[in-house]
């Protein structure tokens, strides 16, 4: 199963193309970089067991990358009958 969250990065206002590089070097390849308003984050698409899994697998990620996860935001998912 895929999940979806987004790891805000600590003590990072921009996501720069070299830190989007060494994001994707580090394994986050299932993510999506991005920063706005002085918050930098990686927002996944990650295969996986488990949410719980998932998350902690992104994690350990970003910090083979050299950064680290401040938060994680989960969206609700809507699901339409």
């Amino acid at each position: 199963m895929n999940y979806e969250f987004t790891g805000i990065l600590a003590n990072l206002d921009e996501m720069t193309t070299d830190l989007a590089d060494t994001l994707f070097a580090a394994g986050c390849d299932d993510g999506h970089p991005w920063s706005s308003d002085g918050v930098a984050a990686i927002t996944f698409d990650r295969e996986s067991d488990s949410l719980l899994s998932a998350i902690r697998s992104a994690i350990a990620d970003v910090q083979k990358a050299g950064c680290v996860v401040r938060k994680v935001e989960i969206e609700p998912q809507v699901v339409l009958a």
